[in-house]
């Protein structure tokens, strides 16, 4: 008898072992696409016609050579607002910014629009307009607001940010390589699934709508060459930085005039957040579960210090001195059932806590001036407090104006400035005891 060793010799010579290995080969290449096979003669398909959100797309350059100025036009359906230099800018949703002369806020007028599509935030440093558009960054020169010229741009600042859609339907066939999607139509689609799934519901990450409002605003303007903005808002300004809050991330831009725009390693935060507010060198992050705070010690890379945890819902937060005011409502996109005033202490930043709650009806953004805090409660209306007594906001409102659907408000110096569904409100506020509405510019109503 051969030797073991000399037998498995003899087998790899004598081509024994080859012919093993074409064999195992096989069962390894057969096992799974039989297994597969098994698989697919196990599920049924069946063609399913439904109604979907289907993507209409614009090509990438033609996107990028859309910034322009048109004429003046009526507002249809305002978003966010900005102050700087007796102009307000009103963002119409998607689209662009009303820009108004507000020299005499008894008799404002829109001057101009800017075409920017895909935009709901801006911000302005110097003659710089900031703004999204879509899943980029503009800057734009409103020197002469008569003539903005575009005169940097981060492309993909914003990643994967999608047009506002119908909750009520699914989204179809979308492919980020076609362009920029700028629309949809809502059409019937029909396609081949497996039995039991109705339709294919893609996962999806946009911005729409988004806090700015300072408590010293005349230092603040004076001081950085910025303007106002309202609670809402998604961006910001700190010296030659800009903040923008995107998703689960805060975005962080360097705006030095040489060499332009670039944009610094983002931050990832563990949450939604939806607006920004600075304040005393912080930065304050709404989220839809929290206020979270930042610290600008560094500007180009914020720290964070702390956060205030809440129930979900959207949040928006305004300061003044040791108090934060957050509203915490419900709807849709906030996934929340609470509508409430949070009035949170924040002498210690890094250990933020709640004084008081106030029960509130929907309510959107605010603003304070000197302990006087505005409060855009939905539908029903605007509500004014005095806020000097934290604990007693309930016992001291000035006024109520239940006629008007309320979004965002900027007060500076006895003007309050007012955007809602109907348009813009101005109101003199510098007799509390008065609030007089001065002017309105209604929304377009076909």
């Amino acid at each position: 008898m051969a030797p073991k060793g000399h037998l498995l010799t003899e087998i790899q010579n004598s081509g024994i072992m080859k012919t093993l290995k074409f064999i195992l080969s096989a069962v390894l290449l057969i096992l799974p696409a039989s297994v597969l096979f098994n698989a697919c003669q196990d599920k049924t398909f069946e063609e399913v016609t439904y109604t979907a959100n289907v993507p209409v797309y614009m090509g990438f350059d033609e996107f990028r050579a859309s910034v322009k100025r048109s004429d003046p036009r009526q507002m249809e359906q305002p978003g966010k607002i900005y102050f700087k230099d007796n102009y307000l800018f009103i963002n119409e949703i998607s689209k662009g910014v009303h820009v108004v002369d507000n020299s005499d806020p008894a008799n404002p007028v829109i001057s101009t629009f800017l075409e920017i599509p895909g935009n709901y935030d801006i911000a302005i440093k110097g003659n710089i307009l900031y703004a999204d558009s879509f899943i980029d960054l503009v800057a734009i020169d409103i020197s002469d607001p008569m003539n903005p010229v575009e005169i940097d741009r981060v492309e993909d600042a914003f990643p994967n940010v999608l047009p506002v859609f119908d909750y009520t339907y699914p989204v179809y066939g979308l492919d980020w390589e076609k362009g920029i999607v700028v629309g949809w139509e809502t059409k019937e689609v029909t396609e081949l699934v497996e039995k039991g799934n109705t339709y294919r519901n893609e996962t999806l990450y946009f911005d729409n709508m988004g806090v700015p409002t300072l408590g010293s605003n005349e230092v603040a303007i004076a001081s950085s060459g910025t303007g106002l903005a309202g609670s809402m808002a998604r961006f910001t300004l700190n010296n030659n930085f800009l903040y923008a809050v995107h998703n689960s991330s805060l975005k962080v831009f360097s705006i030095n005039p040489t060499p332009g725009i670039t944009m610094n390693p983002e931050i990832l935060l563990d949450r939604q957040v939806e607006t920004i507010f600075p304040y005393n060198n912080h930065l304050f992050l709404g989220t839809t579960t929290g206020m979270m705070v930042y610290s600008l010690s560094n500007p180009a890379a914020p720290a964070f210090v702390s956060v205030f945890e809440h129930i979900n819902s959207c949040d928006p937060v305004v300061i003044e001195g040791n108090y934060a005011y957050v509203t915490l409502r419900s709807g849709t996109q906030c996934n929340g059932f609470t509508n409430q005033l949070d009035v949170v202490d924040i002498s210690s930043l890094a250990h933020p806590f709640l004084v008081k709650s106030y029960p509130m009806f929907n309510p959107h953004g605010l603003g304070i001036d000197n302990h006087i805090l505005f409060i855009c409660d939905g539908d029903a209306g605007l509500k004014v407090y005095d806020a000097t007594d934290p604990m007693n906001i309930h016992l001291n409102q000035l006024a109520h104006f239940p006629d008007i659907r309320t979004y965002d408000v900027i007060p500076y110096n006895g003007l309050l400035m007012l955007i809602g569904s109907g348009g813009l409100y101005q109101y003199n506020y510098s007799d509390l005891n008065n609030l007089v509405l001065i002017s309105h510019i209604p929304v377009y109503v076909p």
